[in-house]
């Protein structure tokens, strides 16, 4: 069709109309190549620009991510003073927005006299994909009280943020909003079953997925995810049986929930069903994620060396994740060899990845190399990578409380450390033992114990123990893995005090409850 229109397009007379509509036609139907030249060639020409055409045009940008067209039809429009224009702006905002420049998005939106629903959706989805869930919360909070209409699209993306930031409050508002405006997409419920999962409510999580009668494969997904971060592994197969049983097909989504399950409860054999399943469905392209999970899978169960051997036949190029994995691995199961060739494979992908050196210098701390332990740090030194720093925080009365390792700066600090003292006071007479091999310095045992003592989710526990009501969990977020004795710790601790602890690490949440936790040990 697009050939016909253009092969009459060359025949008739051109006229504004003609350039425009031939412009998001190429843009609508995904041809956006074609689009930018179409409008170059107009451009050269001489003919006049409208908002349209630049709108069209910008739209183009957006979907190849080309910022630096945007930036000269943002040039153009400014000359033309259709900047300020509702379709140009919101255009211009959305190509700033996915491309990562962000404050560009935000200064283009403060300078629209007429700020759309599409402009501030736009902003919210850049804040969202930018990781600048605090922002998007600020955002969504202005729009609120500007009284700007609600869409299923904003809503989901403030839902996510909330998810992101494991807001338990702020995500239940938001469900009552839903319910009040009558929504019922897939997608939004999608996004409700996450939220509440990712705040560490799973049965909150299930009984919406339960209650809904029309379920399709994204939500479907969410609840296996669920599952999946909570080490609810039998559950999430049972899921995953079921679809089959419902002709719900899986998709690219669901085998990677199930591969990163596997991976994270040490199923091996489970995950190498599930990769079989997924290479022969021909509805699905294996991609690099899955083949990134089972290298994960192998690795975390001690098979470093058929991990290895997976990197190297896989039919894509190894990528940093799966190297890290791969490291990781070899740290936990004392592998110095191959955890000094996956750290040169690391340094060169991400040369400004701090933790990589950390890593690699754990590797070595592990197994008492305290020389290499010293070259490794001042090869970090020396490069200038960042290393990022622990962070734990806990959601308390409406406000987010954050702690660092050894805090100080707690309004409520001194009652912090006594709390601390008492709950070390009560394991000493159940003859707790401190891990100290989990600090890797080289300094002497009293000393590591010291350091292991004030970890960020130690204090973050204490901080919940006198500031929650002792009927609710203790929901606890780390940025980093738990360290083996903070695990160990909460265990105890969760066995002292009779309450139920929830840490969310990067790897998954653990349940402390009665001295155990929901991951086996094995995370």
């Amino acid at each position: 069709m697009i050939v016909l229109v253009m092969f009459l397009m060359e025949c008739l007379p051109r006229s504004i109309v003609s350039w425009n509509t031939m412009i998001a036609g190429y843009t609508q139907s995904g041809e956006d190549v074609q689009a930018l030249k179409l409008f170059q060639r107009m451009h050269r020409e001489g003919r006049q620009l409208t908002e349209f055409t630049l709108s069209s045009t910008i739209c183009a940008c957006a979907a190849k991510y080309a910022i630096n067209e945007c930036k000269q039809l943002h040039t153009i429009a400014f000359k033309l003073a259709l900047d300020s224009n509702s379709f140009v702006g919101t255009a211009i905002l959305d190509v700033y927005a996915k491309c990562n420049m962000i404050k560009d998005a935000c200064w283009v939106f403060e300078k629209m006299p007429d700020k759309t629903l599409v402009a501030w959706s736009s902003l919210f989805a850049g804040y969202v994909q930018n990781g600048l869930h605090k922002e998007a919360l600020c955002l969504f909070r202005n729009a609120q009280r500007e009284g700007v209409k609600l869409t299923e699209f904003t809503l989901s993306a403030i839902i996510s943020a909330c998810a992101s930031l494991a807001l338990k409050i702020e995500g239940t508002q938001l469900h009552a909003v839903i319910v009040k405006c009558g929504f019922h997409g897939n997608f939004l419920a999608a996004s409700l079953v996450d939220v509440y999962a990712r705040c560490g409510q799973i049965e909150k999580s299930y009984a919406l997925f339960a209650y809904m009668e029309q379920k399709n494969v994204v939500i479907w997904n969410a609840m296996i995810g669920g599952f999946s971060r909570h080490a609810h592994s039998w559950e999430a197969m049972i899921l995953f049986e079921k679809m089959h049983q419902l002709r719900i097909f899986p998709n690219e989504v669901t085998y990677l929930s199930m591969l990163s399950l596997c991976s994270h409860a040490g199923l091996v054999e489970e995950g190498r069903h599930y990769f079989n399943l997924l290479i022969s469905d021909r509805t699905v392209e294996p991609n690099v994620l899955h083949y990134s999970c089972m290298v994960d899978v192998l690795g975390r169960s001690g098979k470093t060396d058929e991990a290895w051997k997976l990197l190297h036949k896989m039919p894509f190029e190894p990528t940093a994740s799966m190297w890290g994995s791969l490291l990781g691995s070899c740290r936990n199961y004392n592998n110095s060899d191959l955890a000094r060739i996956a750290a040169e494979q690391l340094f060169q992908l991400e040369p400004d990845n701090g933790g990589n050196h950390v890593l690699l210098s754990n590797v070595y701390a592990a197994s008492g190399n305290w020389e290499n332990v010293l070259m490794a740090r001042k090869y970090l030194k020396d490069s200038g990578a960042k290393k990022e720093m622990g962070r734990s925080w806990i959601e308390a009365k409406g406000k987010i409380h954050v702690f660092v390792v050894g805090e100080r700066k707690h309004p409520a600090i001194t009652d912090i450390y006594n709390k601390l003292e008492e709950i070390y006071h009560d394991m000493k007479k159940i003859a707790h033992i401190t891990k100290i091999e989990c600090d890797l310095h080289d300094v002497h045992d009293d000393q590591k114990e010291d350091l292991l003592k004030h970890h960020s989710e130690k204090l973050a526990l204490a901080f919940g123990l006198i500031s929650l009501p002792p009927n609710i969990p203790i929901i606890i977020h780390k940025n980093l893995r738990i360290c083996g004795d903070c695990h160990s710790f909460m265990k105890v601790a969760a066995h002292i005090t009779k309450r139920l602890f929830i840490v969310r690490d990067t790897n998954r949440f653990h349940h402390f409850k009665d001295g155990s936790c929901s991951c086996g040990d094995f995370w």
